[in-house]
């Protein structure tokens, strides 16, 4: 389908594939009441186009080719998520196991996916309180003459100075592995065995250890929430909602053991059935699916969505709705979160809408804000400056929205023209249509702060957008807030209790938050290279390769000039002056 208000003219507005076209096509013109989505869809409609396949795998592969390329407006389109985390083993004498995202083509081995980090987090600190494995880089191993904090709190064996030796080492990597495949039962068998062979030749030290070792795993395994005694690797995928306000929700299931969940929102106007076999396609064409993928819908089309999936991965891949046994529990248990989720997005889009309301009669608006955009100004003594815009919705906070613009046109201390400098950045794009235009636009800063943004937005023909400022009143204390309209140059002070109050001091202190983290970590970049800047022969990419070899600065400092000419491009002349220059008079 394509329409024309957009900012290309006959711009695709929707993919969608059908058995019937004529039924397909005509439950959007059907009369009644239909999901807003979908209304907005049919309003913007100007043309359709059909394309016969020979098959629904063709068909379905087709819709998603043509979704990747043209990313209608209309369709699913998963753009921001980030992809699911592995742990990886690295290659090395003593390997170390590690947070992972990207393609696994990589060196090493690699265990996933997890649903988010924290699940990886959390099971990396378990497998350190386990087995005591490394977890440094091997630029930081390789330096080390003493044992490391990590090993004096009982999290690292110390293997950096032969505290432990290889074969020992790898019999716990070994064990490691075996936990992270789901062969618990395997590693709990082999501690016992070996700590009677430890108490039999009266290593109790040894014997202790493993002791512990086994009381912790057990202790772990007792933990687990769903545990199927199975090596099964099962996707187990739920969809709930209506057009336009789905929410799916994917629980992974490794070895038959549950790893948990991740939801999504999509906002398809299609049917359940339609958006859920969409983002299938879409999400599988990112990340690798375990060869079993259940739904909790009579998908019409499953047996080519799983021939397609087949062909895409270039593996077997079957995709169905399970009536009874493990995976039905597991699809059920995707269910219950998704209904969860659904549950607290509305909760929290109830209490955004209670706050935009209070703050449309605090502000005297004629209608409800639906976006607002705050801009905050972060420096240490004019150094590093860095603009932060942070983004609040009908749905609450937008942190995939935020952006972030590093001030390099004004001098340092300028927190006028750093402010115009991102204002106008930001409208910039808004006036090219790549990203909406803010009802409301909070400022960090009283009528002087007001007074540098409107000309820039003037000259860009926003005119007529709304700017409050937002200052700290008499005590600067919070609830004492002052807000300076721009239009009409009137200063209102809100109760301390108002809603609409909380409302701006949440926006404006996630911005101010927002502008200190990015400052934060462009100052502590500008610290570690700045000396090396300096140095003669030096470049960028040199400059690079010294920090990720050594750690860091203080390795580069700590190295001597035979270690340095080992970092690939440096050699032995650039070495001695990189070393010289860090050690005047040595």
């Amino acid at each position: 389908m394509y329409g024309d208000e957009s900012p290309t003219p006959a711009a695709l507005l929707y993919v969608g594939k059908a058995a019937s076209l004529r039924d397909r096509v005509g439950s959007y013109f059907q009369q009644g009441k239909q999901a807003p989505k979908v209304e907005v869809l049919v309003r913007q409609i100007r043309h359709i186009e059909v394309t016969v396949t020979a098959s629904e795998t063709e068909a379905l592969l087709l819709e998603f080719n043509l979704i990747k390329e043209h990313r209608p407006r209309f369709n699913i389109v998963l753009r921001d998520d980030k992809s699911f985390p592995y742990i990886q083993l690295h290659q090395h004498e003593f390997p170390r196991l590690s947070v992972y995202r990207g393609v696994r083509t990589g060196p090493g081995r690699f265990f996933g996916p997890y649903p988010n980090a924290w699940v990886v987090r959390e099971s990396l600190q378990q497998l350190q309180k386990l087995f005591r494995l490394r977890n440094c880089r091997d630029s930081f191993f390789a330096h080390r003459t003493r044992p490391c904090l990590q090993h004096q709190i009982g999290r690292c064996s110390a293997p950096c100075v032969g505290l432990i030796d290889a074969a020992t080492y790898a019999r716990d990597v070994d064990a490691a592995v075996m936990v992270l495949e789901g062969r618990d039962s395997e590693v709990t068998g082999a501690l016992e065995a070996q700590m009677q062979a430890a108490a039999a030749a009266l290593d109790f030290e040894r014997a202790v250890l493993l002791r512990d070792q086994l009381v912790t795993l057990r202790k772990l395994q007792a933990e687990q929430s769903i545990d199927a005694g199975t090596e099964r690797d099962v996707d187990a995928v739920a969809i709930v909602g209506e057009p336009g306000d789905y929410v799916v929700s994917l629980l992974l299931v490794r070895g038959g053991r549950s790893l948990g969940t991740t939801s999504y929102f999509p906002r398809a106007p299609g049917s359940a059935e339609e958006v859920l076999a969409s983002f299938l396609l879409q999400h599988y064409a990112r990340e690798e699916p375990a060869a079993e993928l259940r739904v909790n819908l009579d998908l019409p089309d499953a047996a080519a969505l799983g021939e397609a999936l087949s062909q895409q991965l270039g593996r077997q891949i079957t995709v169905s709705r399970p009536a009874r046994g493990l995976a039905a529990r597991w699809v059920e248990a995707a269910v219950n979160n998704a209904t969860q989720a659904q549950r607290m997005r509305q909760a929290r889009r109830s209490d955004a809408e209670d706050l935009l309301e209070a703050l449309r009669v605090a502000l005297q608006l004629d209608t409800v804000p639906a976006r607002l955009e705050c801009f905050d100004i972060s420096h240490t003594g004019g150094e590093g400056t860095v603009a932060s815009c942070v983004v609040y919705t009908s749905e609450g906070i937008a942190k995939k929205e935020y952006r972030r613009f590093n001030i390099e046109t004004v001098a340092g201390g300028d927190d006028y023209g750093a402010l115009r400098e991102a204002v106008g950045r930001r409208f910039i794009r808004i006036k090219a249509g790549e990203s909406p235009r803010p009802d409301v636009l909070l400022i960090d800063g009283g009528r002087g702060q007001v007074n540098a943004v409107l000309p820039v937005l003037a000259e860009l023909g926003f005119e007529s957008q709304l700017v409050v400022g937002v200052s700290k009143g008499p005590d600067r204390r919070a609830g004492q807030e002052l807000l300076h309209r721009g239009d009409s140059g009137e200063v209102l002070s809100l109760p301390p209790d108002s809603l609409a109050l909380r409302l701006i001091q949440r926006v404006r202190d996630e911005a101010h938050r927002f502008a200190i983290k990015g400052h934060r970590r462009k100052r502590a970049r500008r610290h570690q290279e700045s000396v090396l800047e300096a140095v003669p022969g030096l470049g960028p990419a040199k400059r690079r390769d010294l920090l990720q070899h050594f750690g860091g600065l203080q390795g580069v400092q700590r190295a001597g000039a035979a270690d340095l000419a080992q970092v690939k491009g440096i050699g032995p002349t650039l070495a001695q002056v990189i070393y010289d220059y860090l050690h005047p008079g040595a």
